[in-house]
């Protein structure tokens, strides 16, 4: 009964624990770049660099992954698409054009795609695995 009521505790909080570590990766990586860089011939790039971008990408490889090898798969998906839409929003909300929009929905399609793609292939890969197979599915102590 007690880890039931664990496993259940867990399946509420993952979303949000996971909503909480993407916008924190977000603030962490791209939230204190905010200026443009204006080169000799006048043409601007940024406010953020690949690198940034990666950065994040790969940052939050490790709770998506711990998310969906756990097979929260809903939690994984929803949770980071939902943090990383929300920083978005929250940081390009200023913009005076009003186009600011067009690029939080394609963080929230392109976080929605990635990591729906991202947590089956690790949820299936874990779930082929099985108990007692090493990760490539074969028998970790053959005889």
């Amino acid at each position: 009964m007690r880890k039931e009521l664990q496993r259940r505790i867990l399946e509420q909080l993952a979303p949000l624990v996971l909503a909480g570590v993407a916008m924190a990766a977000w603030a962490a990586w791209l939230g204190w770049d905010q200026h443009r860089d204006v080169h000799a011939d006048g043409s601007e790039t940024g406010p953020y660099g690949a690198w940034q971008v990666i950065g994040l990408g790969l940052t939050l490889l490790a709770p998506v992954y711990w998310a969906a090898s756990r097979q929260h798969i809903a939690a994984a998906v929803l949770g980071t698409t939902t943090g990383l839409t929300a920083a978005a929003y929250y940081d390009w909300s200023d913009d005076a054009t009003g186009l600011f929009m067009i690029g939080v929905s394609m963080v929230a399609i392109g976080s929605l795609l990635a990591t729906t793609t991202l947590s089956l292939v690790i949820a299936s890969r874990k779930r082929r695995a099985g108990p007692g197979r090493s990760r490539h599915g074969w028998p970790s102590n053959p005889e």
